[in-house]
Order: structure tokens, then sequence, then C-alpha cells
């Protein structure tokens, strides 16, 4: 069955499909929909955001359809960015400037109180409306500096409790086994497996 993945960031949809992969799911991302309207996210959750955009993609492509919506909550900051990970520097964000500014704010704080985690909700849903929500959780603290050349947004400065490594230093086997987008989509699976064996016996 194809299952569209509500992004057009290909770094995303190359880690999610990793997450996905099953013979009987074929994940498209919207590029492969280039008339779908960007979905505004202007819920006050990840959950509200998720559903939104997932609700949106199915009602247009009459496909099954799976979108998330995930961030970094850093205690320090009363859990900012948030919700507004992406664009937390501002007009004109990117992973740099982000980047950038989150040390800026935890330039005076110590160690110890540099706690944060990751978090992930996806929603799947049909033309007919959602069928579940999961939510994936990842527990680390910030660094003082980027350390690390792949993955993409925080994790440069996103250190794992597992690794003592941050994201951007693992490679993404190890990464797909405790972030927060791996365990939301692990279970987004399930639902989306579990909706096809429905299907087929229909």
């Amino acid at each position: 069955m194809e299952v569209v993945v509500s992004t057009r960031n290909e770094h995303k949809f190359k880690e999610i499909s990793k997450i996905l992969k099953d013979a009987k799911i074929k994940a498209l991302n919207l590029n492969s929909f280039p008339g779908i309207p960007k979905v505004k996210e202007d819920g006050k959750t990840f959950a509200d955001n998720a559903c939104k955009k997932a609700l949106k993609i199915a009602g247009i492509t009459k496909r099954l359809t799976v979108a998330d919506d995930s961030g970094l909550e850093v205690y320090a900051l009363n859990n900012a960015p948030g919700i507004y990970s992406a664009r937390f520097s501002g007009r004109g964000a990117d992973y740099a400037s982000n980047n950038k500014k989150l040390l800026r704010l935890l330039k005076k704080v110590p160690a110890n109180k540099r706690g944060a985690r990751f978090v992930c909700c996806a929603a799947v849903a049909d033309a007919k409306g959602i069928i579940g929500v999961v939510e994936g959780i990842c527990k680390g603290i910030i660094a003082f500096e980027e350390k690390g050349k792949k993955g993409f947004g925080y994790d440069p400065l996103f250190v794992s409790k597992v690794y003592n490594k941050t994201f951007a230093q693992l490679n993404s086997s190890l990464k797909n086994k405790i972030s927060h987008r791996a365990k939301a989509f692990a279970k987004a699976k399930k639902l989306i497996l579990h909706y096809i064996e429905k299907k087929e016996k229909a």
C-alpha cells in the first residue's frame, strides 16, 4: 500500500523510510504531489500539528498518510523551543541559526542543568479520519559545542544518554534504535500494518 509521509524534508524522509521499510508499505513523500499546499502548523501541541497535517494530506491524496511534529524541549528554557523548534531563531531560521541561538541562551548554564528531550508525535490518518496518534521521547543533554557531521537540526548539540555522543556523531542505524522519531514511527508502523491487514481481510 502507498503511504504518504507528510514531509518535503529529504533528510527526514530518508530517516522515516528506513523505519517504515516493509514489503507491504511503499512510502511516498510530498515531493510526489507537487500541487499540495503547505499545511500551517498552528496547533498548541506536537499532537495537534501532526493530526492536522495527517488529516489534510490524507484528504487531498486519498491515501493513508502519516505525519509527525517533533521538536526539542530544553528544561532550563521552560521546555523551549518546543513546537517552535524549526523556527526558533525567527524568520529565515535554519539549522545553523537555531543551534547558534540555543548555545547562546545556554551559555552560562552548567552541565548538570542542560537536560533536554526530543519529542515526536506521529499521526496516521486516511480520508475518513485519524487512525491513531503515537509518541516517542528521547532524553539527553545539550552539549557546549556542536559535534559530528551526521543527522540534521539540533543533532550536533543533542547528546544521547545511551551512547554519550551527539546524534550527529552516530550513524543512522544507531540513531534509529534510540531516537524520538524512531520510537514514534516504530509505533506508527504497527498502526499502518494493522490498517493494511484489516483492508486485506475486508
